[in-house]
């Protein structure tokens, strides 16, 4: 049986970035404003040496950049400012936020809810084709090989 699968998943290529419960939990604290190393460490529990890789990381793939600062009388350090990129990821922090408020919530309800800063309302997420049609789930949507698809033989062909 020969069953194809992807070489070249942007799924898998994104995991490979992101796929980590700390690194998560620092986009959303960087989401939510926190940019200093101690504020990001207090907030999310992560111990130092993890957080400094995962922000080493974030910075090394572009999602996050330095910039420098200086409080009186103390040495240089650093902040970690969301890039392009990294802004990017929101609409996924987003939906794994829904998720859990949906199905891992406790009685009383979600943690934090996220609201329309212009009106108040709660934001929800939707999709759309590209002609402006709503796309309810996955049975509405039909996956086609991509400009960069590389698909290969699980039996080596």
């Amino acid at each position: 049986m020969n069953v194809p699968f992807r070489v070249n998943c942007s799924i898998e290529r994104t995991l490979d970035i992101v796929g980590e419960k700390w690194t998560f939990l620092v986009l959303r604290e960087a989401f939510s404003g926190v940019r200093r190393f101690a504020d990001m460490q207090a907030n999310t529990g992560a111990p130092r040496q993890v957080l400094s890789a995962r922000l080493a990381r974030l910075v090394d793939e572009g999602l996050l950049r330095k910039e420098p600062y200086r409080e009186p009388g103390q040495r240089q350090r650093d902040e970690y400012r969301l890039t392009d990129k990294g802004r990017d990821l929101y609409p996924l922090l987003v939906a794994l936020m829904h998720w859990g408020d949906k199905y891992l919530a406790d009685d009383e309800g979600p943690p934090v809810l996220l609201t329309h800063r212009g009106c108040g309302a709660p934001i929800e997420q939707h999709f759309r084709c590209a002609d402006g049609h709503g796309v309810s789930g996955p049975r509405e949507v039909t996956p086609v090989p991509g400009s960069g698809a590389e698909l290969r033989s699980a039996l080596g062909g």
